[in-house]
């Protein structure tokens, strides 16, 4: 038996990254998946690696800043699985740029990818959680929240955001709904790569940023995965409205 055995959860953004490596260690560990995504052809792979090692996955395709994907990804659950019971709004968007620079569409693009999809997805999600006799939400933000970083305006602002957010809606739902926040440090995904591009020596910035880790690595999305699924999991029963920094020590080297 799994940890996660007979339930179901829906992971956004896990056509790559860490929201990949969360979906896959979900359904090894006995969820049912539905994989939100843009890319159809990422989201069908991510689908053909779960059900291969014997898992069930669905991908729904769609952008998680409009309720209306967040709709289909609630009802997509129900439809193919039954119901719903982790949700884990993981999505993100970067946003580069200090404030004064800061297009006011590129603003909007990021508080709607990184809170007000969270707000969707959470919105729609936690009534059917309940229909379940209750469930876990593992939100996926950012030491961002807690640590600034050069050209992150958008980013630091919206990962803070968050911080907040989990500690009221546990307050308003608990005991029969919990959710936690998770805040990675510098994972080695496609987004840390974009990050970088805000530097003028992106090479060097990712090498120094590895060394600069206490464990004197980038983290990897299992790293993640793994956190996501003690959250998710019996294991954390008496856990709500925390964040969780898994950073390999990065907040603490300045």
């Amino acid at each position: 038996m799994g940890k996660l055995e007979g339930k179901v959860a829906i992971v956004t953004g896990a056509t790559s990254g860490m929201g990949e490596g969360i979906a896959k260690l979900f359904a090894s560990e006995g969820a049912s998946v539905i994989i939100g995504g843009r890319n159809a052809e990422r989201g069908a792979a991510v689908v053909a690696a779960i059900t291969a090692k014997g898992g069930q996955a669905k991908f729904v395709a769609g952008d998680v800043k409009t309720i209306e994907t967040n709709k289909v990804l609630v009802e997509a659950a129900i439809s193919h699985f039954g119901g719903v019971d982790i949700l884990v709004p993981n999505a993100g968007l970067l946003g580069i740029a200090p404030i004064a620079d800061l297009a006011p569409e590129l603003w909007h693009d990021t508080v709607s990818t990184n809170l007000d999809a969270v707000y969707y997805l959470l919105h729609l999600g936690i009534p059917e959680l309940k229909k379940r006799g209750g469930g876990t939400i593992v939100v996926n933000g950012s030491i961002a929240a807690f640590k600034v970083f050069p050209g992150h305006a958008a980013y630091c602002a919206t990962k803070g955001a968050l911080v907040a957010l989990v500690k009221q809606v546990a307050l308003d739902y608990g005991p029969d709904v919990r959710i936690n926040l998770i805040c990675p440090g510098p994972v080695d995904t496609p987004l840390i790569h974009s990050s970088i591009e805000a530097f003028p020596n992106p090479d060097e910035i990712l090498e120094e940023t590895a060394n600069g880790v206490p464990m004197k690595r980038l983290g990897l999305p299992d790293d993640i995965a793994k956190a996501a699924l003690y959250l998710a999991s019996d294991d954390s029963s008496w856990v709500t409205g925390t964040s969780l920094v898994v950073d390999g020590g990065k907040i603490c080297s300045g």
